[in-house]
């Protein structure tokens, strides 16, 4: 088994400037990595390392993979956590929402994931790891665009793993649930409770939580999965 070195690997985040991006960024921080995450704005988030990056600009992703190569070394591990969000029906959804939201959460991972792939190539190890959904599985009325796009991610890891992983290189999914962030503690008390009804184990998932799961993922002790979809969900998508 390939042993990473004392220094920890390479590691870069998309969207790791807060929430689940920033937990998991802390959580491999913490495990040894060379970690940087990329932001769109701002300054990065206190004692990590930052560069600026639109996953839907194939050019920017280019430029921010440079810096990191330059600061860091090639990036070892790849953490595919940068999207968005634009829910309606589809009845009222345009063209333009569908297209936007696939594009940075889809079609962005595969460009961060092209990039990423060629060190990894060079290196003969790697680790890509798609933050999904839970309605990526199960769907959700309103998200056709969001779930469509998390849906994606499963079939690009799976393709990525059978074509990488004679060069132990694997390609998994997370599929969280409902966490606790900034977006889930604005939604009204009422709503936030008929979640967790939803959910068996009646509460919310931690970002920590989502974090330790992509820090498994990321280590040697995971070496011998690939192609797979991991549920953090407190067993919403039970079935699916």
């Amino acid at each position: 088994m390939t042993q990473a070195p004392a220094t920890g690997r390479s590691a870069l985040v998309t969207g790791g400037n807060r929430g689940i991006g920033l937990a998991i960024a802390r959580a491999l921080a913490a495990d040894g990595h060379r970690v940087t995450v990329t932001h769109r704005s701002g300054e990065p988030p206190q004692g990590l390392s930052g560069v600026i990056c639109d996953v839907t600009d194939a050019a920017s992703i280019d430029a921010a993979f440079s810096q990191v190569e330059a600061d860091q070394g090639p990036v070892e591990i790849l953490v595919a956590n940068a999207g968005i969000t634009d829910d309606t029906l589809l009845l009222r959804m345009s063209e333009d929402t569908f297209t936007s939201v696939v594009d940075a959460n889809l079609t962005g991972a595969y460009r961060v994931a092209k990039r990423a792939a060629s060190g990894m190539l060079r290196k003969r190890w790697g680790r890509m790891i798609f933050i999904s959904s839970v309605v990526g599985l199960s769907g959700g009325a309103g998200q056709a665009n969001y779930s469509a796009s998390k849906a994606g991610l499963v079939g690009l890891a799976r393709s990525i793993a059978r074509e990488l992983g004679s060069r132990h290189i694997t390609a998994n999914v997370i599929a969280p649930g409902f966490v606790d962030t900034d977006m889930t503690q604005s939604l009204p008390e009422a709503r936030r409770t008929e979640i967790v009804n939803q959910v068996p184990l009646k509460r919310y998932a931690e970002p920590s939580e989502i974090a330790d799961a992509v820090a498994f993922l990321a280590s040697d002790r995971a070496a011998y999965i690939t192609g797979a979809v991991l549920p953090v969900d407190g067993g919403l998508g039970m079935g699916h």
